[in-house]
């Protein structure tokens, strides 16, 4: 918001619910009367023309009756409104109105009245022009270097531009490669029209070529072709990069002048022959500009914006700066009631102001603070006070403050603890008779009536029947929505934990964001199996509590009937093998075993987490879980390694595209050379060459379609493998939450894997800066170098040297914490000492 506000001169609304744009308003003596004094002339697209003559007593006072000198209503919507020399024989000044299908003409004219009414005016109809395409707008001036009149020039909504000259109709001319209209105007120094096309290029068309050029009615779409006449061609083009707002012509003197240009982000100027004068960045979009010339020499330029602020430039400088009581969308300068400088805003909804810039002075005074002694030691004890809250808030870890609970809006979500009866799964990819759903319940309320978005989010190969809801919400009112989760992919997802997000606006108006986590049970990815006693990979977890039967920690699995599987369990994956759980009749262990890493992790993480559930409700507080090792590090290489060459493959299929592309592209260019000459040539085996490339590329891009897929299964792998293998280590080394969250953060930082940005390289910068920090142990480790730019590896074997020296430095006890007031070591830090870390995420 700008410190000084435009003073307010004088200020009306005009018309009841119309609309306006920049052509709408124009400022000139219309009438011609001696005194030189500006009249406001006011079109809108309702068909209102209006002409005002504001002169208030005082600045600030309320519009009087007199101030509208005319108001008429015309039977088509007005575009734009000019002043000039548009009769011939006649070197006074008429009002030149353009409908959408007809330009018209007319004489402002005052008479003197006889009673207390005032003077007054009509408006009087000179000539008009029937167009026979639609108008979009119009400039004017001495075209042709004519003196003494103005000529017109329009622009119709299909590129024509019809030039009038006064009475008659003088030609028409399509500007080429035409597609929208821009905006237009005339330049009297070089005599050639300025737009700005649809390319967001600048571009200036001299009128003698358009004079000359062929004609529009009968080669319109001949521009391009040979034949009589000449060929309409451009002067000079200057590419902006954006489309314009607006664009003028202001001439210093007789030898330069100037075409400034408003872009969407950018106040463009540029010399007359098309060259950069300079480019001013704008802080604001922009709604409207005006650039004028002071005393002959400076040229400054008026910007209004959308934050309803006025900027005056000189050039690049900001020279001031003012706020406008509404956004304005045209801006006009003049001399009214012996004023001159006076300027006039006009919003798109009717306002009209006439303002001027400058300060009011201010007579307020700051009263005088009564002298008091000061108290040091009351000071010096609230400073003490303060740096111990400062102290104690450092040592914090959360540095992200805890949002309060929203009482005004709940979220809550419901998953159904059966599957579906009749699944509600579509486009499955799982090779099963059925594929399983879920019904999940959203339930939504507000006490204050609001417009919610809910979204609703789970892991892929998970998907849902509906992820986006719109609900509106009353006072205190719940609204439900069902949806059902199913397995899209065929193949095991790495988490079953979904996310439901509300976003709503207070009753003030404040955007708030609610969300709610959820999951998804484990009969959704997998179905109860026949134990299998041989497997490749096994894992066995340690606990400090006797056994539980496995029919009570997994019902929704076992038979109840069945003894035998109180101590083994089957596990059938929908998108992986058979997984086989065993609980130790003598001693506290279970057995995890499967033939494929990866697919451990589900069952893996139910077991730990319905043992915990288990002893909860019993009291228990002292359970807890290990794991004695090894870590099966050499198969979660193998995972890595099988990415990575998926990885590779990806970039050497688009490599093969790019030059297949080329020679593609190289074979057409030769097959068009020979079929536009004139003179038949033998092909020599280019079509058939022509071919050959179009099915190599075809067939690179579906391997590179089928590499993709393949990828995508195998980060969803690496993902479950990489979890597994955290939580492995938690519970071997008994790590805490906030040492697990470092290691996800560390191990887990895409959400998806991309030829960008990949897994392989962020976790290795991430794994070093560990390395380099709280788990180093020498000098030598902080000579470490992390690259700056992140680029695909050549190979994982550096990646699998890190991850190996992590797991050793936590074996020898080295430890990970967020302390803010880590101070990094120099010195040797001896084995099993807590070591701190200011920065862990990638």
């Amino acid at each position: 918001m700008s410190l000084f506000k435009a003073r307010d001169w004088w200020s009306t609304v005009v018309g009841n619910k119309e609309e306006f744009d920049q052509g709408c308003l124009c400022v000139a003596n219309v009438d011609n009367s001696s005194s030189g004094q500006d009249k406001i002339i006011v079109g809108s697209y309702t068909g209102f023309l209006r002409i005002y003559n504001p002169h208030p007593i005082k600045p600030g006072d309320a519009v009087q009756a007199e101030d509208l000198l005319l108001e008429v209503q015309l039977p088509e919507p007005i575009l734009q409104v000019e002043v000039g020399k548009f009769v011939s024989g006649i070197e006074l000044l008429h009002l030149a109105v353009l409908h959408p299908k007809k330009l018209c003409v007319y004489a402002v004219s005052g008479s003197l009245g006889n009673i207390d009414h005032g003077n007054q005016y009509q408006l009087k109809r000179m000539y008009e022009h029937n167009l026979q395409r639609t108008a979009c707008n119009m400039t004017y001036g001495p075209f042709g270097g004519i003196k003494g009149r103005d000529l017109i020039c329009i622009q119709s909504v299909d590129g024509m531009l019809m030039l009038f000259e006064q009475e008659s109709y003088s030609f028409g001319r399509f500007l080429p490669g035409f597609l929208l209209p821009g905006p237009l105007t005339y330049s009297s120094r070089t005599d050639s029209f300025i737009t700005v096309s649809s390319c967001r290029q600048v571009e200036s068309y001299k009128y003698q070529v358009l004079a000359f050029a062929k004609d529009a009615e009968t080669q319109e779409n001949e521009q391009q072709k040979r034949g009589s006449g000449k060929r309409l061609v451009v002067d000079w083009v200057l590419n902006i990069g954006e489309q314009a707002l607006d664009i003028c012509v202001v001439s210093v003197n007789q030898l330069v002048s100037s075409v400034f240009v408003l872009g969407e982000r950018n106040f463009f100027c540029l010399k007359d022959n098309g060259q950069i004068r300079f480019i001013k960045k704008l802080d604001h979009s922009p709604s409207c500009f005006l650039p004028y010339s002071v005393s002959g020499a400076v040229v400054n330029t008026l910007i209004g914006n959308h934050s309803s602020i006025l900027h005056v430039y000189q050039d690049v400088t900001l020279k001031w700066a003012a706020q406008l009581p509404h956004i304005p969308v045209a801006v006009r300068v003049g001399k009214l009631l012996d004023l001159k400088g006076v300027i006039v805003t006009l919003s798109d909804s009717g306002d009209l102001q006439c303002s001027y810039l400058g300060t009011d002075p201010s007579l307020f005074q700051a009263p005088k603070v009564e002298a008091r002694d000061i108290n040091y030691e009351e000071y010096d004890a609230e400073m003490n006070k303060l740096q111990k809250i400062i102290k104690e808030a450092r040592k914090i870890k959360d540095i992200v403050p805890k949002m309060e609970k929203n009482e005004d809006f709940a979220l809550l979500v419901t998953v159904s603890p059966d599957l579906d009866s009749v699944s509600q799964a579509i486009e499955s990819e799982v090779k099963a008779e059925v594929v399983p759903s879920v019904t999940v319940k959203i339930t939504v309320e507000g006490k204050q009536p609001t417009l919610a978005k809910l979204s609703v989010c789970v892991q892929p190969p998970l998907a849902l029947t509906h992820d986006k809801f719109t609900l509106k919400l009353e006072s205190s009112v719940s609204k439900t929505v069902v949806l059902s989760a199913f397995l899209k992919g065929n193949i095991s997802p790495a988490d079953l934990e979904g996310t439901a997000l509300a976003s709503y606006n207070t009753a003030t108006g404040a955007p708030r964001v609610s969300q709610c986590k959820f999951r998804l049970p484990l009969r959704l990815v997998c179905s109860p199996a026949h134990p299998s006693k041989t497997a490749s990979q096994k894992l066995t977890i340690d606990t400090n509590k006797p056994p539980v039967s496995l029919v009570t920690l997994f019902p929704d699995f076992a038979d109840q009937a069945d003894e035998d599987q109180l101590n083994a369990l089957g596990f059938q994956l929908l998108g992986g093998s058979r997984v086989t759980l065993l609980a130790s009749k003598t001693s506290q262990r279970y057995r995890i075993q499967s033939e494929q890493l990866e697919d451990l992790w589900l069952i893996v993480k139910e077991l730990t987490v319905r043992l915990e559930e288990h002893f909860r409700k019993q009291n228990c507080k002292d359970f807890a879980c290990t794991f004695s090792g090894p870590i099966p590090l050499q198969e979660y290489f193998e995972i890595i390694d099988h990415h990575f060459e998926l990885r590779l493959n990806a970039v050497k299929y688009e490599q093969l595209l790019s030059e297949r592309a080329v020679q593609f592209r190289a074979i057409e260019r030769r097959l068009l050379t020979r079929f536009k000459d004139k003179t038949q040539a033998p092909l020599q085996h280019l079509d058939t060459l022509l071919e050959g490339t179009y099915r190599q590329v075809i067939a690179l891009a579906d391997a590179a379609g089928k590499n993709e897929a393949n990828m995508f299964q195998a980060f969803t792998k690496l993902k479950s493998a990489t979890q597994l293998v955290i939580l492995l280590i938690s519970l071997w080394q008994k790590l805490s939450a906030d040492q697990v969250s470092i290691l996800q953060a560390t191990f887990l930082p895409l959400t998806q894997d991309t030829q960008e940005l990949g897994w392989e390289e962020i976790v290795d910068a991430s794994v070093s800066h560990l390395l380099k920090t709280c788990l180093s142990k020498s000098s030598k480790d902080h000579a470490l170098t992390l690259t700056n730019q992140l680029c695909i590896p050549k190979d994982t074997n550096k990646l699998k040297k890190h991850i190996t020296l992590l797991y050793d430095r936590l074996a020898k006890g080295g430890r990970m914490s967020l302390n803010t007031d880590f101070d990094s070591q120099q010195t040797m830090i001896p084995a099993g000492k807590q070591f701190d870390i200011h920065l862990c995420a990638s």
